[in-house]
């Protein structure tokens, strides 16, 4: 079973870069005679011509987060392996993937600025505003949850913490050697990768690791603030962009192990995950409805408006060829299905949800895989979890560094990139830190409460961007969309059925949250507005009265 879900799979999802992608390239008319923003306002601080496995490393190890890791095991666990692993590879390849490569493409041919500003020229500047408020307030959150995962991660075990630190390091003295010193990639990624695998390793042996990286929660979370200040005002070359991209070679090197585990795996398979869980119904607005919970729960493992974000914000301003959008935008996006199948097979090895959640469970599952290849269990585990801290720092960073472009575009750049840093910060952490009541009617962080809504809010996004980036192509383009047009409906009403769900379960419940309630219906009146506002500009622009 193991080997045909993997198999089948990655045959798809190859077969759908090489035609859907080549359709859509095709659409786009990319050339490398055109001039990227990266080499025409290379600033040396946000745009950056880089190289294209750079470039890759970063935008995938950003765009993948926690994502296609958490969202696809809690789906498996809820609906069955076979729905879930349907929705991962058609979603990536019709949905998701054309989600990401279209911001990328429309963000190059716009200064390599956000999808708010392609929203602003083809739909409107009230359409810009409503979505750069909307995705304001889904980063914060971002922000504030993954600087507490992460922080999770380094908590539970100091030498996560400690690799995670020399990544960071590692990173700074490569944008030195790289840039400054113009040393060979090559060299600087191979000296580089092999100090991290020797501290991977034997960083558990060195008793100076547990005395120096064991530090309680509220310590990291300080750590991690200085931080992620650091790596959204530093030029991107110094820090961000190389400490993504060392990242990417762990997690590149965790789906080889996955593959190889889900090929040669087949004696693991516990049977223990159904193929499709008995006490689901197929449609309605209960909770254990498979539509829509399963497409918003799902999330990045199929197509997630965070990617937007990423691919408009800093990928785009590195791309120095626009062939390279291809690989980047729409590649990364089916890598991403991959890695929530590769999810799947290690819920199906450990047999079912186990302690920690669904990051315990896909670090267990790893670690399984890992014996295959001759690691014992217990390094693989490690290996595993220092995998999922790879994918969430690099979503910690690049969300705070998106943040600041999103409210200094918000407020015309009236505001400085530290303030508008120090803002998002700032409220990241009163997230993180400022109690109320839960469900249950007990304490809880901010985050949490709020958390449950983020998954519809963040599919949303992807809808609203979606429907900035078709009308970019109709009127821009003067070309269809019905390839971006399709998906945009769907995710319009998926995503707005699972805020009614929300609101429904938090009302009916026997503590009613109020406030998520509100946030919900806060977000679907923002998602109607934006909705109306490219109806409007789409209506205009077929009765020939074109709008600005």
């Amino acid at each position: 079973m193991f080997f045909m879900m993997f198999v089948v799979s990655a045959l798809l999802l190859v077969l759908g870069y090489i035609f859907y992608g080549k359709f859509m390239a095709k659409v786009y008319e990319l050339s490398n005679g055109n001039v990227t923003p990266a080499e025409q306002m290379n600033d040396g601080m946000d745009y950056c011509p880089t190289h294209p496995a750079v470039v890759l490393g970063h935008h995938f190890s950003s765009i993948a987060g926690a994502g296609p890791i958490v969202g696809p095991i809690t789906a498996a666990s809820m609906f069955g392996w076979l729905p879930t692993i349907l929705w991962c590879i058609f979603g990536s390849i019709f949905l998701g993937g054309p989600h990401d490569f279209g911001a990328v493409v429309a963000s190059m041919r716009h200064e390599g600025k956000s999808v708010g500003e392609v929203i602003d020229h083809w739909i409107g500047r009230k359409g810009k505003q409503l979505f750069l408020v909307f995705t304001i307030l889904s980063l914060f959150l971002v922000v504030a949850v993954f600087l507490v995962l992460t922080t999770a991660t380094f908590v539970t075990d100091p030498v996560v913490a400690f690799v995670s630190c020399m990544y960071i390091f590692l990173a700074v003295i490569s944008g030195l050697l790289i840039y400054r010193f113009n040393m060979n990639l090559k060299f600087v990624t191979l000296v580089m990768l092999a100090i991290i695998a020797v501290c991977t390793i034997w960083g558990g042996d060195w008793p100076f690791v547990a005395a120096v990286f064991t530090h309680s929660a509220d310590q990291w979370n300080i750590f991690l603030a200085i931080y992620i200040l650091a790596a959204s005002v530093l030029p991107v070359w110094l820090l961000l962009q190389l400490r993504d991209y060392l990242a990417s070679y762990f997690l590149y090197f965790a789906v080889a192990i996955g593959a190889i585990g889900m090929i040669f795996g087949a004696s693991m398979d516990s049977g223990n995950v159904p193929m499709i869980a008995k006490d689901i119904q197929w449609f309605g607005l209960g909770k254990a409805n498979l539509w829509p919970m399963m497409f918003v729960i799902v999330a990045c493992g199929a197509i997630s408006g965070f990617h937007s974000l990423v691919g408009s914000g800093t990928t785009s301003k590195q791309l120095a060829h626009e062939a390279d959008a291809l690989p980047v935008g729409y590649g990364a996006m089916l890598l991403e299905g991959l890695v929530a199948v590769i999810a799947l097979g290690t819920l199906m090895v450990a047999g079912g949800i186990q302690k920690g959640g669904p990051v315990g469970t896909f670090a267990a599952g790893f670690g399984q895989f890992c014996t295959i290849v001759g690691i014992d269990p217990v390094l693989g585990t490690r290996l595993g979890a220092i995998a999922i801290n790879g994918f969430l720092l690099t979503s910690l960073d690049t969300a705070t560094r998106l943040a600041r472009y999103q409210i200094q575009e918000l407020t015309d750049y009236k505001i400085n990139k530290y303030a508008a840093t120090i803002i998002a910060v700032i409220v990241a952490l009163v997230l993180v830190y400022v109690k109320t009541k839960g469900p249950d009617g007990n304490p809880v962080p901010a985050w949490a409460v709020i958390w449950p809504v983020f998954g519809a809010s963040n599919q949303l996004v992807a809808a609203l961007a979606i429907l900035g980036i078709a009308m970019w192509i109709i009127r821009g383009l003067k070309k269809k969309a019905t390839f971006l047009l399709v998906p945009f409906w769907f995710m319009l009403f998926t995503s707005m059925a699972g805020l009614v769900v929300e609101i429904k379960g938090t009302l009916t419940s026997a503590h009613p949250n109020y406030i998520l309630a509100g946030i919900s219906a806060l977000l679907l009146v923002l998602a109607l507005l934006m909705t109306k506002e490219g109806i409007t500009a789409l209506n205009k622009e077929k009765s020939g009265e074109f709008v600005k």
